[in-house]
């Protein structure tokens, strides 16, 4: 098993960033205030559900895996009433027809007053 952090995402945080065995691959939950830019994106949730997609994207791409290889998506929205405005945003970094399993729940409260949070799961494919 491996634990990874990704640079400029939270450095003090008390947990890994990724963890990694075989070929399964955990990524922590991500939200708009651990931005990899260094900047929270907070506000209207299309911009912090991009916001936080990106930075999925950028620890996927650094551990050589795409939204392709993604199996299992979790989010957290503080106002499930904004379902529709993030699952808008949300599609549109999938392949068509590639949607990985996917929970979305509605919670009070999120670190940094973020509005969403993404918690993912993939899998390598195999060495051909």
């Amino acid at each position: 098993m491996s634990y990874h952090n990704i640079p400029g995402i939270d450095p003090s945080a008390s947990y890994a960033h990724v963890v990694e065995q075989g070929d399964l691959v955990c990524i922590a939950g991500q939200v708009a205030a651990d931005s990899a830019e260094g900047r929270a994106v907070l506000g209207e949730i299309g911009a912090e559900t991009r916001a936080v997609m990106r930075q999925l994207q950028t620890i996927l791409w650094s551990r050589r895996l795409t939204f392709d290889d993604l199996v299992r998506i979790d989010i957290h929205l503080t106002d499930l009433d904004e379902f529709e405005a993030m699952n808008a945003v949300y599609r549109s970094f999938f392949t068509p027809g590639r949607l990985p399993t996917r929970t979305c729940v509605e919670v009070r409260r999120l670190f940094g007053d973020c509005r969403i949070e993404v918690t993912a799961m993939a899998r390598r494919k195999p060495a051909a």
